[in-house]
């Protein structure tokens, strides 16, 4: 079944508590001609935003929107994606978001605005940012720290932060840690103030049906035998463990006068009744019966350019010309900061199979070896994804979203290395693709890692597969799609 005719099969009236969409979806969407994730001649969304500031300023006609985020720049880029394809439409885009962003979006010309709780502060209370990563990281008690000690001491100020950026604006876009936009959405009301709410990854949406992998626990995905009725009973009572997490959000509720009947931010409640947007490509999920309501998968819209345009550094450019394609290792930009022996090993396993590569360690200066190492191999903090990916022989990442979703648009085999939160389902998705291979991060050392990438290599079937896979998602345009869906929200 289709976005589309699953969008059909879902009336408002079948769900208690879920309204209408504000503005019926029009036929050309539903049916795919206008610009639908799939069409085969969809552009890329990296070459077109990167002119959108230049070609188009936004006019009086058009509409407000707040895209609210919380987290790393795998929950920041997509936003800044959608903005840059809004203001090319002519419509005002503004970025609220951790003031750590504010800079990035400030250099695309996008209006920025700051949410607490602010990272600053954060790292005052628990250290500096390696161990604040570190704890947030924990498999098992990772989540429950962000709720309880993140998120929920900053609600009053969270909520105040995003109400006063939504003041005068025609619709809100959120994200599934910025546990304040339902409320903001429900104190003003769907008449002042639209809202969309965001699905990053697949396992966000918690599907009885398309179960995901639980980093805490993931061994409870062998339950999934059992079938969706089985699994829901565990998804439930998964949902019931959390509430005395968000006892402080419930409390926050009653006293902005808000109904005490809602659903739990961290699950169903943290979806608007009017849209779900499922920022990812139909090559990683297909839309399931107990999705929300009026939920559309769009396809990734990309975003990673840092500085002045989309270039890679000089010495990096020299190192990919001189020699066959090189492995590239990364953790993206959040668990970066609790690397471990993740390098030292990756250099290992390198050097064991005689292989050129790249590794992007971040900003943390352990990262870097301390040690000597061969010259085949070359150290770098960063590199646009989008320019680089597409000039590796594999990838190894630690299988975040974003870091995933550029893997998979170039092209190339990965091997996923998950830490937490969403990784490990992102890493078993990519599995069944055919495009990847994955090891736990406890068993990660030189000796494994070689192993597994010398599968990965002499196996031409992955190779085969991921160029398959990277022609489907270079098909679609995620940012345009979520756009043509946003449209369909402002009032006529």
């Amino acid at each position: 079944m289709s976005w589309a005719q699953t969008l059909r099969t879902w009336p408002a009236s079948s769900k208690p508590g879920v309204t209408p969409l504000a503005k019926p979806v029009p036929q050309a969407i539903l049916s795919g001609t206008i610009r639908n994730a799939s069409s085969p001649d969809a552009k890329g969304a990296v070459a077109r935003n990167s002119r959108a500031v230049t070609q188009r300023q936004p006019n009086s006609a058009g509409k407000r929107v707040v895209l609210a985020t919380y987290g790393s720049l795998g929950d920041l880029h997509p936003y800044v994606a959608l903005a840059l394809e809004l203001h090319a439409r002519g419509h005002r885009p503004v970025i609220a978001a951790n003031s750590s962003h504010r800079d990035i979006v400030k250099r695309e010309g996008i209006e920025f605005r700051s949410v607490r709780p602010y990272i600053g502060r954060l790292r005052r209370e628990f250290g500096d940012e390696a161990a604040l990563t570190q704890r947030g990281w924990d498999p098992r008690t990772g989540p429950k720290f962000l709720i309880s000690r993140v998120l929920m001491p900053s609600l009053a100020a969270s909520y105040a932060d995003l109400s006063a950026v939504c003041e005068g604006a025609d619709l809100l876009v959120s994200h599934p840690l910025m546990l304040t936009a339902p409320l903001v959405a429900e104190k003003f009301g769907v008449g002042v103030l639209s809202w969309a709410s965001v699905a990053l990854t697949p396992s966000v949406l918690m599907s009885a049906y398309d179960p995901p992998i639980l980093a805490p626990a993931p061994f409870l995905i062998n339950l999934r035998v059992f079938g969706p009725r089985v699994y829901a009973v565990l998804l439930r009572a998964i949902k019931l463990t959390t509430e005395s997490w968000i006892k402080p959000w419930r409390r926050f509720r009653r006293e902005l006068g808000l109904s005490a009947e809602a659903g739990n931010p961290l699950f169903d409640g943290q979806f608007s009744p009017q849209m779900t947007l499922a920022l990812f490509s139909r090559v990683l999920a297909s839309p399931q019966p107990d999705w929300p309501a009026h939920t559309m998968i769009t396809g990734f819209p990309f975003y990673d350019r840092r500085g002045d345009g989309e270039q890679l550094e000089p010495a990096l450019a020299a190192f990919l010309e001189a020699g066959e394609a090189p492995i590239i290792f990364t953790l993206g930009s959040s668990v970066v900061m609790n690397a471990g022996d993740f390098y030292q090993e990756s250099i290992a396993a390198a050097t064991a199979l005689g292989k050129r590569a790249v590794l992007l360690i971040g900003r943390d200066p352990r990262n870097r070896p301390s040690f000597p190492f061969p010259n085949n191999i070359a150290v770098f903090e960063y590199a646009p994804f989008s320019l680089l990916l597409p000039r590796a022989a594999a990838v190894v990442h630690q299988g975040g979203v974003g870091t995933t979703a550029q893997a998979l648009r170039a092209g190339v085999p990965m091997l996923v290395v998950p830490f937490g939160y969403d990784q490990p389902d992102n890493a078993a998705r990519v599995v069944r693709l055919g495009v990847a291979r994955t090891v736990a991060r406890a068993r990660y050392n030189g000796v494994v890692a070689a192993s597994e990438l010398t599968a990965l290599l002499t196996n031409p079937n992955y190779a085969r597969r991921a160029g398959e896979v990277g022609m489907k998602v270079r098909a679609e345009d995620g940012a345009s799609t979520a756009c043509e869906a946003i449209e369909t929200l402002f009032a006529s």
